[in-house]
């Protein structure tokens, strides 16, 4: 049994469970392949949280340390066979070496995995004019304190655009600008207070986890079936984060009848509230954009939340969420002494980029590039051998696409081959937040990063492994 001195008063249970373990499985104290403790057994022994050991292997599975197989348990992953580690024991010299190793590799590698988009298509040298006209006229006022809400002229830009793209009607006092969407939920968390219950989907996009954990806040993780989350097991929930437009990573495009129970849910009770993050809404391929929840909420229960990240670049950081108008009060007593973390420059620049056209036609150009690849990418799977062992799950939105697989090979077995052979994935099955019933043998497919001229030499690859 693993045992380990978890004394470390600075650093969660949860982050020292999982150092001790990584630092084991470097040093070849716990050998590849080697099968773990299970989640209850560790944690009685450890005399730690059951959650606490969960999220220590979470964490070990995101960075490929470990691996799950259903109904079996954990076990070590084989990371000579990745070429990650090329000796038993590591120094720090070593250490480096390898992460310089992995970093020339990386161009060398087809990525599925990144959720990032292509930023060749930026009109770099309109924003850049926008930018320096304002430095120009704007001069001192970009050099004084900004308000918590973020620079005036661009909520104003941004609640134009949510009016004119998604019928919302708002004022611009409920939209707040902040540095990343990761930075506004720990704002949403701190707003809505630490007691609240918050329910997350089950599969769901990590890094929200992540957040909410590290706030130690409490968590539901709630199954979604093939309308999204579960609104029968939010019966003790306070607050709900869902994706509704385009969920991460089932793709799933939430239908009206599950928006308005979900509505319905948030007015049976006080303080309840729906969290929507319309993280990627923008890329929607056939027909208009879907509705959003806020804008057919008639009681004030939905926190908007979007972001840059996907329709200019992830390095702008710069999201916005639009609060309900009964929560502006308890936001200017709670958290109206924070500055904005956003740039003034970046705002006025982002302002005029929106209200002058070129944020729509930037979008509009994204979105017939993408559409384009989509295609192609489809057509060459249903030309390829992997067509008749193969299904292609998609709703005509977003960035990524499934792709189930009627296969043997396990899951991280995919994932290892095709990282050895110069692709890099990620299955369904590594995004499930607690035990439940796992889909496996399905892959990501993310084609935003792909040259449409890699396209055949991926499925080839895919091809190889599992034929």
């Amino acid at each position: 049994m693993l045992t380990y001195n978890l004394n470390n008063e600075k650093s969660p249970l949860y982050l020292q469970i999982y150092e001790n373990i990584k630092k084991d499985i470097l040093n070849s104290k716990i050998l590849p392949n080697e099968q773990l403790p299970s989640k209850r057994k560790l944690s009685n022994h450890l005399c730690v949280a059951l959650i606490t050991v969960e999220n220590a292997y979470e964490q070990l599975i995101a960075e490929g340390y470990i691996y799950s197989i259903e109904k079996k348990g954990y076990f070590v992953s084989s990371l000579i066979e990745n070429n990650l580690y090329l000796h038993k024991k590591i120094n720090q010299d070593n250490e480096v070496k390898q992460k310089i190793f992995i970093e020339k590799q990386k161009s060398n590698y087809f990525d599925l995995q990144s959720l990032e988009v292509d930023t060749s298509l930026f009109p770099f040298s309109i924003f850049s004019k926008l930018m320096r006209e304002v430095i120009s006229e704007k001069n001192k006022n970009l050099l004084t304190k900004l308000d918590s809400l973020g620079v005036y002229e661009l909520r104003l830009a941004i609640k134009k655009h949510l009016n004119a793209f998604q019928g919302i009607n708002l004022k611009e006092e409920q939209i707040i600008i902040g540095a990343g969407s990761e930075y506004l939920y720990s704002l949403i968390i701190k707003l809505l207070g630490y007691d609240s219950l918050f329910a997350l989907e089950n599969p769901g996009y990590k890094k929200i986890s992540k957040v909410y954990n590290s706030n130690n806040v409490k968590i539901k993780y709630v199954d979604l079936d093939e309308d999204g989350i579960k609104v029968s097991k939010l019966v003790d929930v306070d607050v709900i984060h869902i994706s509704p437009a385009h969920q991460f990573p089932t793709g799933i495009v939430m239908p009206i009848k599950r928006k308005l129970d979900l509505l319905k849910w948030a007015s049976e009770k006080e303080n309840r509230i729906i969290i929507e993050d319309d993280y990627d809404s923008e890329f929607r391929f056939k027909g208009v954009s879907v509705p959003s929840i806020l804008s057919i909420d008639k009681n004030d229960n939905v926190i908007y939340l979007n972001t840059f990240s996907k329709t200019i670049s992830p390095s702008i950081r710069i999201a916005y969420m639009v609060i309900p108008e009964k929560l502006i009060p308890i936001y200017n007593e709670k958290l109206g002494f924070l500055s904005c973390t956003v740039a003034s420059i970046e705002q006025y620049t982002l302002a005029r980029f929106i209200d002058e056209g070129y944020y729509e036609r930037h979008i509009n150009k994204m979105k017939n590039y993408y559409r384009k690849k989509k295609n192609l990418f489809f057509d060459l799977l249903k030309e390829s051998k992997l067509n008749n062992i193969s299904t292609i799950y998609y709703k005509d939105s977003g960035l990524h696409f499934l792709l189930e697989l009627d296969t043997n090979i396990s899951d991280q077995e995919l994932i290892e081959k095709a990282f050895q052979n110069g692709v890099k994935i990620t299955c369904l099955s590594q995004y499930y937040l607690k035990d439940s019933l796992i889909k496996e043998h399905v892959v990501i497919i993310n084609f935003s990063l792909i040259s449409e001229t890699n396209f055949e030499k991926v499925i080839k690859i895919l091809e190889k492994i599992i034929l």
